[in-house]
């Protein structure tokens, strides 16, 4: 009897944190940081890694889009986009948490000024990894920026 009482508590507690999660999927990057510990922990652990990143990185505090709870082979994730504002084309940041809040990615793409229109921002961009994201993070954060119609 015990048992199944143990059981239940763990599947009760993984349904929580799912719905928790969920309920986050709705949300900009930014809130995330203002509305709960652990993504405001992850967060602080990336940006206090990295060297030289803008403030409107640092804060999440450029226009976005909500969040959205996307599944990956052997994880999920909640992943979202922003930019610094006024400056949507050439300062653009992906951003992914893992589902426990533990850790946060991101991908940092800048594309030069000026570029003219002829040219794709796909090859004249620079990529920056923050975060240390594995192989399937990568492949999350690239398919994200693939998505965005400014990027050919």
């Amino acid at each position: 009897m015990r048992i199944h009482a143990i059981a239940a508590a763990l599947l009760l507690g993984g349904a929580l944190a799912a719905q928790a999660a969920d309920r986050d999927a709705h949300l900009h990057p930014g809130e995330l940081l203002s509305s709960d510990a652990g993504y405001r922990a992850a967060w602080q652990e990336l940006v206090q890694e990295e060297q030289r990143l803008p403030d409107w990185l640092m804060n999440l505090s450029g226009p976005s889009t909500p969040m959205q709870a996307v599944e990956s082979a052997s994880d999920r994730f909640l992943v979202g986009q922003l930019c610094e504002a006024h400056n949507c084309f050439n300062q653009r940041l992906y951003l992914a948490f893992d589902w426990d809040k533990d850790n946060a990615y991101a991908l940092y793409v800048q594309v030069p000024e000026n570029l003219p229109e002829d040219r794709a921002p796909s090859e004249h961009a620079s990529l920056r990894w923050l975060g240390e994201p594995d192989e399937e993070v990568r492949r999350l954060l690239e398919e994200q920026l693939r998505k965005d119609p400014n990027w050919f």
